[in-house]
């Protein structure tokens, strides 16, 4: 005779992994009414699934779709009402740009998302507490609780305190425009023979999940350009799209 397996209860999860959660709480800001919520955000279907004999574990897969959805609505909404007010092409680049699965991985890598999720034993020899599609996922299935447990009140605002530092990120590496500044000073540089520029990061500051960056641009000895970004890159093409506007004249939004 078949015995069906017994839904999971909380006495059912591993003691650390239990404990762990206020301090993931913390991190994340918001404490969760219905814990359920975010134990089923950080339930891989591997774990569900190697328990299902005994347990049936839900696994995070549902609350990921309902995330994924979230996330676009939230950012959506946040980009149309800017006031520059973006045509459509900008608004997709943006929006794009801002929840890839590269930005996930980034924003689920700033809480350490990993430490804290239920994978199986294989998953784990095989370095998925690092997986770039495990992580992004954990984080639209965070979402997905999130707004369950609170709605957009509570996921709205999580949603935008990673994402805004991205879309700020977008907008100096010339997303608007589809230009590349750094790109476009060094086609006019190259016009003038033996002319060398250098990006020189002269000040780097702040933890690792919210660093800062300081870079000066020179055109051989003459300093042409400062910048500062969230990475050396956009750092880089800051100082770039200064040095196009000051020094060359051009008007780096045309």
């Amino acid at each position: 005779m078949t015995i069906e397996a017994r839904c999971a209860q909380r006495k059912d999860y591993p003691a650390r992994f239990l404990e762990r959660l206020p301090e993931l709480m913390e991190k994340i800001g918001y404490t969760f009414r219905e814990e359920r919520y975010l134990r089923t955000a950080l339930t891989h279907s591997s774990f569900a699934n190697e328990k299902r004999g005994k347990v049936r574990s839900e696994h995070n897969e549902r609350q990921e779709f309902l995330g994924d959805s979230i996330l676009s609505a939230v950012v959506s909404e946040h980009i149309f009402a800017d006031p520059h007010a973006y045509p459509e092409g900008v608004l997709t680049r943006l929006r794009a740009g801002s929840v890839s699965a590269d930005a996930l991985f980034e924003y689920a890598r700033e809480l350490s998302l990993g430490d804290y999720m239920l994978l199986n034993h294989g998953l784990e020899e095989s370095g998925g507490r690092t997986q770039k599609n495990v992580l992004a996922d954990c984080f639209e299935a965070l979402i997905g609780g999130m707004f369950l447990d609170g709605g957009m009140e509570a996921a709205a605002p999580f949603v935008l305190r990673f994402a805004l530092p991205r879309l700020r990120a977008l907008v100096a590496d010339g997303v608007l425009h589809d230009r590349d500044y750094k790109s476009l000073l060094q086609e006019k540089v190259q016009t003038s023979p033996g002319e060398k520029l250098e990006y020189r990061t002269v000040e780097a500051s702040g933890p690792d999940h919210d660093k800062r960056f300081r870079v000066e641009l020179y055109l051989n000895s003459n300093r042409v350009g400062e910048g500062k970004g969230h990475s050396k890159r956009e750092a880089e093409q800051a100082a770039a799209r200064e040095a196009l506007m000051t020094w060359f004249g051009e008007a780096a939004e045309n």
